[in-house]
């Protein structure tokens, strides 16, 4: 696909690069700011700060950063994202000159608008028309979405014989989590500036595609196959699409009581409840948005009686359930009943259980090394189900009984980790060690012995991420995160690798079945 132009937002360029005039002239005197930008930040955060690969740099978006916190940030780099060091390579005054620009409001705050998402929306083949059968041999349910993050690509393959079907082009910086529909047919792609695809992946090609906003972060499929609900960072919002050609529904703007908007963090289908969940970066609350056709009312504020109804009623459609909690929510993870969501703040100390259907925290959980809940897993241990998750600060992988949330054991690892898989027919787990010297390990733990069994070193040198497994849990794939990487595929139970496929630093790797499934062994 070609990239096309947006006008809305090439309308602004012009304002945002006139804020070099507003760094400091002593700054000034020494470096053209908006040029040290273009070197080191424009390749992942956008040439005009909107947000690429990593989120907008503008400071009504990085609410919760304040510019002495974004110092350290750009010296220190940070922690669970692809954000590198840079006090090794600017001086003091050259990171002060970074902070003072992109904490320097635009002439006019960049919108998304109704108008601007249906100006953007494409079909590109009709539903009628497309082939009632696959037009290749590989098993439906067996196949994989293989994003390659290096030259925006995705290659579809198949999972029994390990070829590659296709090699499609992406839009730039692809986020790593595409979502299928529920019978696995379709594919839903989200990029990281806005643009939604939906990818056919019977006949190999995209159907429909529109920029649903200007820095996205994920998508959800409703469990019915019938809507697409987008999370934005910008602008401040939830856009409700149709699943069948991406044409837009609704947009939900994103605030609180008192009309402040938050960035959104994250959106998860909660099949069991018919409902989006939505994870909030600035506000401390998380949002339920109910997608069935006679969804439950949603009573908002006190009611004097709720038998008389005497009160303010949201009846739908999409009625919005507003969840307050005592602390932000970045990472979640739920169970398998979506009853329970458990969730992390990117800078707290501990984790918090809220059950939904009473929306209120139930429990807090030992969770000290900034946990990775999104990439989560569960296995049943002695009669029970666990949780087990990685951290990102903290080199090890905490083990929790689900039933009364204590943490039972911390399997220490050689360094944080980022990725954790599973499959319900194998007795390993895998996680990486994705962050620091020993990234270039994966480590595999025996679920009945909570023990470290076996630690692989694919390619050393390189960045061992991701673990995905097939259909049947028989083969394990592993990428190797680099420009001239591989997906590698390993027998699961001997542990010996079977084949390596050359690819251009492979993200992650998503398996129908166990997808559409929701597989314990795998993020949803």
């Amino acid at each position: 696909m070609r990239v096309h132009p947006c006008s809305s937002v090439a309308g602004i360029l012009s304002s945002i690069l006139l804020l070099s005039s507003f760094i400091p002239q002593a700054y000034a005197e020494e470096i053209t700011v908006p040029e040290l930008y273009r070197q080191h930040c424009a390749e992942c955060h956008g040439d005009n700060r909107l947000g690429g690969m990593g989120p907008a740099l503008l400071p009504a978006v990085m609410r919760r950063l304040e510019p002495e916190q974004a110092v350290g940030v750009i010296a220190e780099g940070r922690p669970a994202t692809q954000m590198p060091a840079y006090g090794d390579k600017l001086s003091t005054t050259e990171i002060q000159a970074l902070v003072d620009y992109i904490f320097t409001p635009p002439a006019t705050m960049p919108a998304w608008s109704e108008s601007a998402i249906e100006t953007t929306h494409r079909l590109l083949v009709p539903r009628d028309s497309l082939p009632v059968a696959p037009v290749h041999e590989a098993d439906p349910l067996n196949m994989f979405v293989v994003v390659e993050l290096g030259d925006h690509h995705a290659s579809i393959l198949d999972g029994d014989s390990f070829e590659v079907l296709k090699r499609v082009p992406t839009r730039y910086a692809l986020h790593g989590g595409p979502k299928y529909s529920p019978d696995g047919r379709f594919v839903y792609f989200a990029s990281r500036n806005g643009w939604i695809a939906k990818f056919d992946m019977y006949s190999l090609q995209y159907v429909a595609e529109v920029r649903a906003g200007i820095n996205t972060r994920n998508l959800a499929v409703s469990a019915d196959g019938r809507y697409v609900m987008v999370a934005n960072y910008l602008p401040n919002s939830l856009v409700l699409l149709d699943a069948r050609d991406l044409r837009l529904l609704r947009i939900f703007e994103v605030a609180d009581d008192h009309g402040n908007g938050s960035r959104v963090s994250a959106v998860y289908d909660a099949p069991p409840r018919q409902s989006f969940i939505a994870a909030l970066k600035d506000i401390p609350e998380v949002w339920e948005i109910r997608y069935a056709d006679n969804p439950l009312p949603v009573y908002k504020g006190l009611m004097h009686d709720y038998r008389m109804e005497e009160g303010v009623i949201d009846r739908g459609p999409f009625p919005v359930r507003r969840i307050k909690l005592d602390d932000y929510l970045d990472d979640f993870f739920f169970d398998q009943s979506y009853t329970h969501l458990i969730g992390a703040a990117r800078n707290a100390s501990n984790g918090q259980v809220v059950h939904l259907d009473v929306g209120r925290k139930i429990a807090e959980l030992e969770l000290d090394g900034l946990p990775h809940l999104g990439s989560g897993i569960t296995w049943e241990y002695q009669g029970r189900t666990v949780l087990a998750t990685p951290h990102l600060k903290k080199g090890e992988v905490s083990i929790i009984d689900m039933e009364n949330w204590k943490t039972i054991k911390r399997i220490k690892t050689e360094g944080p980790g980022f990725f954790m898989r599973s499959h319900e027919n194998t007795p390993y787990a895998w996680v990486d060690v994705f962050f620091g010297p020993n990234r270039d390990k994966v480590h595999i733990i025996d679920k009945r012995s909570l023990e470290i069994v076996r630690t692989l070193r694919p390619e050393p040198g390189k960045t061992a991420a991701h673990i995905e497994f097939d259909r049947n849990g028989e083969h394990a794939l592993l990428s190797i995160w680099d420009n001239e990487g591989a997906v590698i595929v390993y027998d699961a139970e001997t542990l010996e690798e079977v084949r390596r496929l050359p690819m251009v630093k492979p993200s992650g790797k998503y398996n129908v079945h166990n997808k559409i499934t929701r597989s314990a062994g795998t993020s949803h």
